[in-house]
C-alpha cells in the first residue's frame, strides 16, 4: 500500500471515514469486552512531542499498546531536533527506524515537511492550524449519540483555532453545516478555508449562531503557544462564554463538546460542561478508540 499520512481532516475521503468509523465501533467493543486485539504486533510507534499533552500522549501511547505494539515518546527538548537537526533529516532517520509517526507541534508546514521526507505514514497530534484526530473523535462521539452528522448544524462559539479549522474541513466531508461566531480580531484566516466551502455561516452574536443547532462546541479561548495574549483575549472575549442560555437556543436534543482542558467560568458554564447534555467525557474516551482505527488503517490498510 502507498504510504498515506493523516495531516488535516481533508486527507481522508467520507468512503475513508464511513470505513474507519465501523472500524472504531469493532475495536471499541473489543476494548469493553477486554478481548484482546493485537492486529500491530512488533510495530513500533514513535511520537514526537513540541507541544505538551496530556490526551494526545495516553490516547495514542495507551493505543498503540493495546493493539499489541509498542510506542515512544520523544519530546524536542531531548532530542535532537531540540538542537537544530533539520526537520528533513530526523524524518529520513526515525522513518527507518518505526512503522508509524505522530506528531504534535507548531506550525502546520513542520509536520508537512516532515511527512515529505518519511517513509512511513505521519499522523497530525497537532499543529497550530489543524487538529485532525480531536475532530474525528467528536464526529464519531456525536454520530455514537445521535446517529448521521449529515444535515445536521453544529455551532462553533469562540476562538478561530485549529479545532475550527479543521470542523470546517470536516463539514465539506461529511455535509454538514456550521454556524462560526467568533469575537473581533479573532475571525476566520481565508488561507486556511478551501474557497469552495459553503458549509459555514459567520454570526456576530454568539447565542444566534447556537439557534437551531444539534451540536454546540467551544474551545479554551487562548490556545497552547497564545499565553502572552492571555489578557487582551479574556477582555475581547467576554460574552463567548457557553453558558444555559445559549444552549437553550440550540435544539432540545443537542449535545455539547469541549475538547478539554476547558476552564469553567471563561469559555464554558461549569452547569453546561457537567450538564446533562455534555458528553465530553465520551468525547475524550473516543480519542483512543479513533486513533487505534486510524493507526490500523495507516500501517496495514483495510482489514
Amino acid at each position: 500500500m502507498a504510504i498515506k499520512h493523516y495531516l488535516q481532516f481533508a486527507d481522508f475521503s467520507l468512503e475513508e471515514y464511513a470505513y474507519l468509523i465501523e472500524r472504531t465501533k469493532i475495536i471499541k467493543q473489543k476494548f469493553k469486552s477486554y478481548e484482546p486485539y493485537h492486529p500491530l504486533l512488533d510495530r513500533t510507534l514513535v511520537m514526537v512531542f513540541e507541544k505538551n499533552s496530556t490526551r494526545t500522549r495516553l490516547s495514542f501511547e495507551a493505543g498503540m499498546h493495546q493493539l499489541g505494539g509498542a510506542a515512544i515518546y520523544l519530546n524536542t527538548r531531548d532530542s535532537q531536533l531540540g538542537r537544530g537537526e533539520p526537520v528533513e533529516d530526523a524524518a529520513q532517520v526515525m522513518s527507518r527506524m518505526c512503522d508509524i509517526i505522530m506528531i504534535r507541534t507548531f506550525g502546520q508546514e513542520i509536520i508537512e515537511r516532515f511527512a515529505a521526507n518519511s517513509r512511513v505514514p505521519v499522523v497530525n497530534g497537532l499543529t497550530n492550524e489543524q487538529h485532525p484526530c480531536q475532530v474525528f473523535a467528536d464526529v464519531f462521539t456525536y454520530i455514537e449519540h445521535r446517529g448521521s452528522i449529515a444535515g445536521k448544524c453544529v455551532a462553533w462559539v469562540g476562538d478561530a483555532n485549529n479545532m475550527l479549522y479543521s470542523w470546517l474541513q470536516a463539514a465539506e466531508v461529511f455535509g454538514f453545516h456550521l454556524n462560526v461566531s467568533t469575537p473581533v480580531g479573532y475571525d476566520i484566516n481565508p488561507a486556511f478555508v478551501s474557497q469552495n466551502n459553503l458549509r459555514y455561516t459567520v454570526f456576530k452574536n454568539p447565542a444566534d449562531a447556537c439557534a437551531g443547532a444539534d451540536l454546540v462546541t467551544t474551545d479554551v479561548w487562548t490556545s497552547m503557544g497564545y499565553e502572552q495574549e492571555n489578557v487582551a483575549r479574556l477582555k475581547a472575549f467576554d460574552g463567548w462564554i457557553v453558558d444555559s442560555a445559549k444552549m437553550q437556543r440550540a435544539n432540545p436534543d443537542a449535545l455539547f463538546m469541549h475538547c478539554l482542558p476547558a476552564h469553567r467560568g471563561e469559555e464554558v458554564a461549569a452547569e453546561v460542561i457537567d450538564g446533562p447534555q455534555s458528553v465530553v467525557w465520551d468525547e475524550a474516551e473516543n480519542r483512543l478508540h479513533v486513533q487505534k482505527a486510524l493507526l490500523e488503517y495507516l500501517v496495514l490498510g483495510k482489514v
